[in-house]
């Protein structure tokens, strides 16, 4: 059963992670993180709030934050380096090919770093991500109402980069959020 879940959702968590970090080590090791986590708040996951999807991306999310505040209080980064199983020239050849293809979505989050946290992170999981509004409040734990005031401020103060906007645009109108 679990092997089941992780395989129909590494892909996705792969990518939210590529595109919020760029060292393939750091991406397979907080790939690894959230599955933990997975293992050890499942009993939390409730259909009727969001899908497993949403819900994966809010614990990923927490585990990306999570890991830019351990770097950030880090002064020596070869600590951060011992210890960890190195990868194969192939597992570093696909994470880097994963790199690769989030460089877009990694501008988009250059982008959106200027809004307030909230509105940041409502349009990073409906622009970036592609989850419906109802899906983003899920991952976020807020209200759907909430996070639709939310991405109409993010929104109204993004006007100037066409991309993102269009990209929340074409996700609420046409995700069925």
């Amino acid at each position: 059963m679990l092997e089941g879940f992780y395989r129909r959702h590494v892909g996705a968590v792969t990518r939210f992670v590529a595109r919020r970090v760029d060292d393939p080590h750091t991406v397979a090791d907080l790939v690894a993180e959230v599955f933990l986590a997975v293992l050890d708040s499942g009993h939390t996951y409730r259909a009727r709030l969001g899908s497993e999807t949403a819900w994966l991306y809010g614990i990923a999310r927490n585990v990306v934050s999570s890991e830019y505040r351990r770097v950030a209080r880090e002064a020596e980064r070869v600590r951060r380096v011992s210890g960890r199983r190195l990868l194969d020239a192939d597992d570093i050849a696909r994470l880097e090919d994963q790199l690769d293809a989030e460089r877009p979505g990694r501008r988009a989050l250059e982008v959106l770093a200027g809004l307030p946290e909230g509105e940041r992170a409502v349009m990073e999981l409906v622009a970036v991500d592609q989850l419906s509004v109802g899906e983003a409040a899920a991952a976020l734990g807020i209200r759907q109402v909430t996070a639709r005031v939310r991405l109409h401020r993010a929104r109204k103060t993004l006007r100037g980069d066409d991309i993102v906007v269009e990209q929340a645009e074409v996700r609420t109108v046409g995700g069925g959020a």
